[in-house]
């Protein structure tokens, strides 16, 4: 007689398990987060588990690492940010808004691989065939013999067709859609969740065949489901923008085969994704940025410099509180640089608004633009503007010091080639920057000191 499936309670947050419900997640602290699950005692009928009775320890100093073949997904931008291809056998898990573009992206690399590289199956559970044909002939110039559409959600089907179609690329769009006839729970569900993932995560490394994974995201941005699917995977990308902007960003959080801090930028255009090569002229209309509460900083991402302007607009404050609004900064991140201006340079911003937007949609990943940040509070505030070209970039302290960032160096070159006059840097920058005769660089020690640099003698 088969036993009955038992309920047990996991956190839609973390994955961890509960015998009764409670109403925050002792692990994670999430509120809320807890649901009911149905899962199966009979531990032979568990998708969910990964090992098997012949595997057996070895020792890790005889263990070859190998090299890694990857193959071309058909767009640069996207191998950038995997570390200069897809690798074989891994799984690669893209998650961003609605209509931000994640299938669009999808199905241009899908067709380019399946003209250079042979049979790719698209798995769609939440599109007709007919909806994906539509996107296909729209972005896809030349579509190819070798690109399969299957419209289904269950998981054993579709593992059952790629072992009849033995693709060398899948796509799953998307991962909610999935649900294991094994298990009674509804797709969409953690359980369901990880068993199919764990499913896929098998049949990735068993036949070493790339497999792409659309998620969904919350309302907080963050990814929909327990955050073991982050563990599993090898590669987590996320892909970001505005919708009332053509620009679009994909930065990876996780990747066990390359570097987490290369991003790739694309535009939404008719024909699909479009690669933006030159990211700073995109972001910067133009180097000449004099107008009050505007300034210019930059970023080391990866293997490139990507510069942006800063715009910060101070205005008195009419409903007796004042407000403080960031667009591409966190929020607390804005208020202690508020306070540093207050305690550190002298100006009270208690009566006034103070909004802040990164132009462009770009997000900084880091604290290397609190100068930049500071100085275009400052500047608004007090109406005034710096009379050369500057671009500053520094993480200012709670002391109201100055901190060094990465790569300045380069940041300094790529600022002389892109016409600026004057660089303003923590003094720590400035040793181990390379002198260059075409830009002045100013190391400053404290906030104040970089504020006297950036007004000069206007």
């Amino acid at each position: 007689m088969a036993k009955k499936a038992k309920s047990v309670y996991m956190c839609a947050e973390c994955g961890n398990e509960f015998p009764s419900w409670q109403g925050q997640c002792s692990y994670c602290g999430a509120w809320n987060s807890i649901v009911e699950q149905k899962v199966k005692p009979d531990a032979d009928s568990d998708a969910r588990r990964r090992t098997t009775s012949k595997a057996t320890p070895s020792k890790l100093k005889s263990v070859g690492t190998g090299n890694y073949t990857r193959i071309t997904s058909g767009i640069s931008e996207l191998d950038r940010v995997l570390g200069g291809g897809i690798v074989l056998g891994s799984m690669i898990l893209i998650s961003g808004e609605p209509g931000i573009g994640k299938s669009t992206l999808i199905i241009q690399s899908a067709n380019s691989i399946a003209l250079n590289n042979g049979t790719v199956l698209y798995v769609s559970g939440e599109e007709s065939e007919e909806q994906v044909k539509l996107r296909a002939d729209r972005v896809c110039e030349n579509l190819s013999d070798n690109l399969l559409i299957f419209p289904e959600t269950n998981i054993e089907s579709v593992l059952a067709a790629c072992e009849q179609t033995k693709p060398k690329f899948l796509v799953i769009d998307s991962i909610q859609t999935m649900y294991s006839e094994e298990l009674d729970n509804t797709a969409g569900s953690i359980t369901q969740i990880r068993a199919c993932s764990n499913l896929l995560m098998k049949y990735a490394k068993t036949n070493n065949v790339p497999i792409f994974i659309v998620a969904h995201v919350n309302k907080s941005g963050d990814l929909a489901g327990p955050k073991t699917i982050e563990h599993m995977v090898d590669c987590v990308l996320n892909f970001v923008g505005e919708r009332d902007r053509d620009l679009r960003i994909l930065r990876s959080v996780k990747n066990r085969f390359g570097t987490t801090e290369e991003i790739g930028a694309f535009s939404m255009g008719q024909r699909g994704m479009d690669e933006v090569r030159d990211l700073s002229g995109t972001l910067l209309e133009s180097s000449d940025i004099r107008e009050e509460g505007s300034v210019a900083s930059a970023l080391y991402e990866g293997s490139r410099p990507v510069f942006f302007e800063i715009q910060a607009l101070v205005t008195p404050a009419n409903v007796g509180f004042a407000r403080r609004s960031a667009i591409g900064i966190d929020n607390n991140r804005l208020n202690m640089i508020l306070a540093v201006l207050e305690k550190k340079v002298g100006i009270s911003l208690l009566n006034h608004d103070v909004y802040v937007n990164v132009v462009g949609g770009l997000k900084p990943d880091g604290p290397g633009a609190d100068l930049a940040v500071a100085l275009a509070i400052y500047s608004s505030f007090r109406e005034r503007t710096s009379p050369r070209r500057v671009v500053a970039l520094g993480e200012v302290g709670l002391t109201g010091n100055l901190r060094a960032v990465r790569n300045a160096d380069r940041i300094v070159s790529e600022a002389a080639r892109l016409g600026y006059e004057t660089v303003i840097l923590p003094r720590g920058n400035v040793k181990a920057s390379n002198p260059n005769a075409d830009i002045e660089v100013i190391g400053a020690e404290s906030l104040a000191s970089a504020i006297k640099a950036f007004i000069g003698k206007n």
